[in-house]
């Protein structure tokens, strides 16, 4: 009877009984406010809207670019109803970090959109362009805090990239590395930062109400809707993406891996989620399966290439 009673509970704590369409639960790697939690918790409507999944739920694990998240994600098991939000982020601080695991350790399921960075400061600040900073950097590079995400992620990688093209040894800039880009806004606001890096959506409320400027954005050209000048508009040849994707635990079924990719492909013909594109100013750039695999091996190989470059 005890034996019994010990099995039923067992039972009760496992995820035996769930599928990926009955539950899921989605790991966003960093605290909530910033890109990767925004873009789990707009997943996660898309998902519910349209009944794809009967419950889904988003779980926050900050920390170090995301390489907490992802060494707990990793220990998971084969556990066909978590997945984790991912990009390029954390590709940067896996190297940086000498994290102990990479994405390798994961199942690509798929790579949903790109957005990109942009270089912000509060509305009364003496920088009216990003060639005002870039003069005043030049200067003292270390005199200007830089805040942004973890370290030899996408924000890291920006700054360094654009100091460089300014001709700063990017080992002299000043950057203060946070959890996600909440805690940047918060910094930059309370003059902690003199200077933000982050995605354009983590500043977009704030921008719209006038309490911040962005004085450039990292695409390649003008981003419709985004009223920024590109950095390489203004004379600095930097643009750097910055892809959204998600990945399983490792050890699942080529069955499971399918269900999985079937239900975020479901996920991303939904209104719910055109709307979000449309909303947070995203490009759509959808791979699944093998070919989202090996993006990810050629994207991580170009990120490290990235980071020697810098000496970060």
């Amino acid at each position: 009877m005890v034996l019994a009673g010990a099995a039923a509970v067992d039972a009760s704590n496992s995820t035996s009984g769930a599928t990926p369409r009955s539950k899921l639960t989605i790991t966003a790697p960093a605290a909530p406010g910033g890109g990767w939690d925004l873009a789990s918790r707009e997943l996660q409507q898309a998902l519910r809207a349209d009944s794809i999944v009967g419950n889904v739920q988003v779980v926050n694990v900050p920390g170090a670019g995301g390489t907490i998240g992802l060494g707990q994600f990793v220990e998971l098991g084969a556990d066909p109803t978590r997945m984790m939000m991912t990009g390029t982020v954390m590709e940067g601080a896996i190297t940086v970090n000498k994290s102990r695991v990479d994405l390798e350790n994961t199942t690509p399921i798929a790579r949903l959109a790109e957005d990109y960075e942009v270089f912000i400061v509060p509305a009364d600040s003496p920088y009216r362009t990003l060639q005002d900073f870039i003069a005043a950097w030049r200067k003292n590079p270390h005199s200007h805090a830089v805040g942004g995400g973890g370290l030899g992620g996408t924000d890291h990688l920006l700054a360094g990239l654009t100091a460089k093209e300014a001709g700063i040894d990017p080992k002299e800039v000043n950057y203060i590395s946070f959890a996600g880009g909440g805690d940047v806004l918060k910094a930059l606001l309370s003059d902690t930062v003199e200077i933000g890096v982050s995605s354009y959506n983590d500043f977009r409320d704030q921008i719209e109400e006038g309490n911040l400027r962005a004085l450039a954005v990292s695409a390649d050209e003008p981003v419709p809707g985004i009223d920024t000048p590109t950095f390489i508009e203004q004379g600095v040849d930097v643009s750097l993406p910055n892809w959204r994707g998600l990945v399983a635990p490792p050890g699942i079924s080529d069955e499971q891996r399918q269900e999985l990719t079937d239900i975020v492909t479901e996920a991303t013909r939904t209104p719910q989620w055109e709307d979000a594109l449309t909303r947070n100013k995203w490009v759509e750039s959808l791979l699944t399966g093998d070919e989202f695999a090996e993006f990810i091996r050629q994207d991580q190989a170009r990120v490290n290439a990235i980071i020697k470059e810098l000496g970060l």
